[in-house]
């Protein structure tokens, strides 16, 4: 082989790493901006993971349009004094109304209270404790 052809077929491949050194450069640069920190990655994922639980609960018990209260049957008690079941006239207990607030879904906690309520109306029971609020809450 000539020292001309050897020149021109080096000169060739050196033409060619330099391209392929600017590609990889290109895709390097690429891949460190298209990288999310891991703590953003997080909070997308923990959106998501809400958004999602959410929608498919709401597909699974879908929110009711409100109603006026019904009146009680008279052998339940009416609330006088202190803290009442939310959309209810059922008096219950601070620890119960506690215990509703810390269910972070609004249609969830909604019908955890319907079926607190309608157990306590068929049970005749006049004050939700917390006993009883464990019990009847269980689906």
């Amino acid at each position: 082989m000539s020292d001309a052809n050897l020149d021109r077929r080096l000169g060739a491949l050196e033409s060619r790493f330099d391209h392929l050194e600017r590609l990889l450069a290109a895709i390097h640069d690429k891949l460190d901006r298209a990288v999310p920190s891991v703590d953003d990655a997080k909070r997308e994922l923990q959106a998501w993971v809400t958004e999602y639980v959410s929608l498919r609960l709401q597909q699974l018990v879908p929110e009711t349009c409100e109603h006026p209260e019904r009146e009680l049957d008279a052998d339940v008690a009416v609330a006088s004094d202190g803290p009442v079941l939310p959309g209810t006239r059922i008096r219950c207990t601070d620890e119960v109304i506690s215990r509703l607030g810390r269910i972070p879904i609004p249609f969830v906690r909604q019908m955890v209270t319907q079926k607190v309520a309608e157990t306590a109306r068929a049970e005749n029971v006049g004050m939700v404790d917390v006993r009883f609020f464990e019990r009847a809450a269980t689906f």
